[in-house]
């Protein structure tokens, strides 16, 4: 029988958050290494324009700064791999990670990094415009979209909240609501229902995204109550009907909040389970970007490196 290969310090998933964790523990001389998941560079490999992230005063293609963060993580010896971590026991020291479904690892310290996926509506205009108008993230990519008409689907709290920020950016906010109230709460609701840019859509559901060569230009609404259609003309089309953090296969070892992002130990990336770290958008449903997600990759990295170094495992 082969011996499971052995890892000092495991890192599950790329993106911001992986790759820091990645530069810090290569620095401190953890041997790191890194299997980047599903999708390499998470999340900002869909996003075209990156202009707030420090340190790009013109900004940067999504993709290319992922490439960057690969690269530096790769300069200071990370072992980044292709595969996706299937399976997890947490119970035993050292922790057991399998990979693909068949390659069994070991490791000492695992530092969690998977991020968190957007949910979609299924429309296959919203694929086809994806990043050409088609945004999950209003914080991220509103500032494109100042002075126009965007429209935002959702009707809880993050929606109502980045309706509000697209509104005192935008000319005009179109918010789509499938049921005839909101689920945001009370104070958000005033402020979206108060607020004159915004003009709610009630009972209605997207039925296509419209756009050609150059991008979204409109989308066309179905009211579920009567069936009658209604078409807005538009640049920008947000969907904000919520996050799925990456964490299926740790709910068994570790503490989950009700949506499944993993709760850390308030002032650390630790979890209930000893020296397993988590860092980036699978513990944050908060905040959610690039810079605070490499924020919690560097802290990941630097607990790992203390508890390793207590542990007498350095």
């Amino acid at each position: 029988m082969t011996m499971a290969e052995h890892i000092k310090c495991l890192i599950i998933g790329s993106g911001p958050a992986g790759y820091t964790a990645a530069i810090y523990a290569s620095r401190a001389g953890l041997a790191p290494v890194m299997y980047q998941g599903s999708q390499p560079g998470g999340q900002l490999t869909i996003t075209n324009d990156v202009e707030n992230f420090p340190g790009y005063p013109d900004g940067i293609q999504g993709p290319q700064m992922m490439q960057d963060l690969e690269n530096q993580a790769r300069r200071f010896g990370t072992d980044i791999r292709f595969g996706m971590a299937t399976s997890v026991d947490f119970s035993v020291s050292p922790k057991k990670v399998v990979i693909d479904e068949s390659t069994e690892l070991t490791a000492d310290a695992v530092i969690i990094a998977t991020g968190a996926s957007a949910k979609w509506l299924g429309l296959e205009s919203e694929k086809k415009y994806n990043g050409l108008g088609v945004s999950a993230c209003a914080v991220c990519d509103g500032f494109f979209y100042r002075n126009q008409v965007v429209a935002i689907v959702g009707g809880g709290d993050t929606a109502a909240e980045e309706a509000t920020y697209l509104a005192n950016i935008c000319s005009k906010v179109h918010m789509i609501v499938r049921r005839e109230e909101l689920r945001a709460s009370l104070i958000m609701q005033k402020r979206v229902l108060n607020n004159p840019k915004i003009e709610v859509h009630w009972n209605s559901e997207t039925d296509e995204i419209l756009g050609d060569a150059s991008g979204v230009t409109g989308a066309r609404l179905k009211n579920v109550k009567t069936g009658e259609t209604e078409e807005l003309t538009l640049t920008g089309f947000f969907v904000a009907i919520g996050h799925k953090p990456n964490t299926d296969i740790f709910k068994d070892y570790l503490n989950l909040d009700e949506a499944g992002y993993i709760q850390t130990i308030k002032g650390s990336t630790n979890t209930n389970i000893e020296g397993v770290f988590a860092c980036g958008d699978a513990q944050d449903n908060i905040y959610r970007q690039a810079v605070t997600a490499a924020g919690t990759g560097c802290m990941a990295a630097l607990d790992a490196e203390r508890w390793l170094a207590a542990n007498e495992l350095h």
